[in-house]
């Protein structure tokens, strides 16, 4: 069985050799003080307040966030669905603010594929799901039934190919929706939340299948969701905190001496331009923090300690 350490080590083999080489695989996705507000009836609301995020070429990035914390604004914005307010979002070269509306019809149709949560959204229902992945690829005068089946030999549905979506459970669909979303071979892939009306076997298969595909050829996938079980699936995994990214989580796989693997994972709080973090909930939580805090700076580190209004400077704490 391939392992995570073997599925990564491909997937950045592939990404390297289509970009041309090692030194093109970072910033294929950059976020800069990315900002989105929405107008309604004189109220304004800061979807996005200032988001920074950089994905390198051929990465699986899984971002994670409450409802209303903006992750899938930014995915509707990096997918070409949404256009910034303000900062910057650029793929694959694409400058995604004031893009014509040509450029960004060229962009998602030649750069960026989409999966949605919503299974009836990403096939048509009287296709097959053969001719589902063929419909892109006929509407860009692509070749056709051999490149449909290979995809979908990929995301383990072959044996699918001739029905459609209503013959096909909720896992089957989302995997053929998969391969919908390659069928013209974009760099990125992105998915809102695709696992998220599935079981949790149904959905580790979904995830296997984007997990496959980042591996064989190569494509950034970068997926929304709120499950963290999925996110945890991932090598690095962000979260988003009104409007912010505000920490990620890194994994590694470390061989011990008796040759076991084994996982090793990190959280680090995102440090933005202006040197701001936010702090994890369940550590403001555990000291009651509010308000305001007293910082120390240590030679090695930095010190958080509660704050309260009209403590003597001097005193300790």
């Amino acid at each position: 069985m391939t392992d995570l350490a073997d599925l990564e080590r491909r997937a950045a083999e592939r990404a390297a050799a289509r970009a041309g080489g090692q030194d093109r695989l970072s910033g294929h996705i950059v976020c800069d003080a990315l900002v989105r507000i929405f107008r309604t009836e004189g109220v304004e609301v800061m979807a996005l307040q200032g988001l920074d995020l950089v994905v390198d070429r051929g990465e699986l990035l899984a971002v994670v966030g409450a409802s209303g914390s903006g992750k899938s604004t930014m995915l509707n914005i990096l997918s070409g669905l949404d256009e910034p307010t303000a900062g910057l979002a650029r793929v694959a070269g694409y400058d995604l603010l004031g893009m014509t509306a040509k450029r960004r019809l060229e962009y998602r149709r030649r750069i960026v594929g989409f999966v949605w949560q919503q299974t009836a959204r990403n096939l048509l229902p009287y296709l097959s799901a053969r001719e589902n992945v063929e419909l892109p690829m006929r509407l860009a005068g692509a070749r056709r039934r051999r490149r449909a089946e290979e995809l979908l030999e990929m995301v383990g549905v072959a044996e699918k190919a001739g029905r459609r979506p209503a013959e096909m459970s909720g896992g089957e669909q989302q995997r053929c929706a998969v391969a919908v979303a390659l069928a013209n071979d974009p760099e990125v892939l992105f998915a809102d939340e695709p696992t998220g009306e599935l079981d949790e076997a149904t959905a580790d298969e979904v995830f296997g299948a984007l997990r496959t595909v980042n591996a064989e050829l190569g494509v950034t996938v970068v997926v929304v969701t709120h499950d963290h079980n999925v996110a945890g699936q991932v090598r690095r995994a962000v979260a988003i905190r009104d409007g912010k990214t505000a920490s990620e989580v890194r994994r590694s796989a470390r061989r011990a001496a008796d040759g076991t693997e084994h996982h090793v994972s990190q959280e680090y709080a995102v440090l933005d331009r202006a040197g701001r973090l936010q702090l994890p909930a369940a550590f403001v939580d555990a000291l009651s923090l509010r308000d305001r805090v007293r910082l120390n700076l240590e030679p090695d580190h930095v010190e958080i300690r509660p704050g309260t209004a009209g403590t003597d400077p001097e005193e300790p704490a």
